[in-house]
């Protein structure tokens, strides 16, 4: 990877997948509107869309475990996720550690008095930007 490049968060959902995009030379993301799934499966369209857009260098998805390190339902559902982006678009995947991501979001719109903020669309794709971050950190 070269110095400068972006990147494209996901915190994946039943029904609501959050997306962020994040640049490598700040270490930030900002969100961007959440998309929608039926059953776990979003539009691919509008991934592909995200992607000729803002033409990312990788994905990363938030991985969901429990607070003793353990897969919980939505584990292997995000795992999946992740594995079909790969596919799909033949860009390399990561997937982070998410615990607690979005409980984050909510204590943060919550102490900033953005109470009217914790609808559910606002939160998944802030969640996304803390997963974007977190790998940052990381790497």
């Amino acid at each position: 990877m070269t110095d400068s490049y972006t990147l494209l968060g996901f915190d994946y959902g039943l029904r609501r997948i959050g997306v962020a995009v994040g640049q490598s030379i700040t270490g930030t993301a900002s969100p961007l509107p959440p998309l929608l799934a039926r059953d776990g499966q979003p539009q691919w369209e509008q991934i592909a869309a995200l992607i000729a857009e803002w033409k990312p260098a990788r994905l990363v998805v938030g991985l969901p475990l429990t607070l003793d390190d353990g897969e919980q339902q939505l584990s292997a559902a995000a795992r999946k996720f992740a594995k079909r982006l790969h596919g799909r678009y033949g860009l390399p995947v990561d997937t982070v550690d998410e615990r607690l991501s979005t409980k984050a979001v909510r204590a943060e719109l919550f102490e900033r008095g953005g109470y009217k903020e914790l609808q559910k669309k606002s939160v998944d794709s802030r969640a996304a930007c803390l997963i974007l971050e977190g790998w940052f950190e990381q790497h």
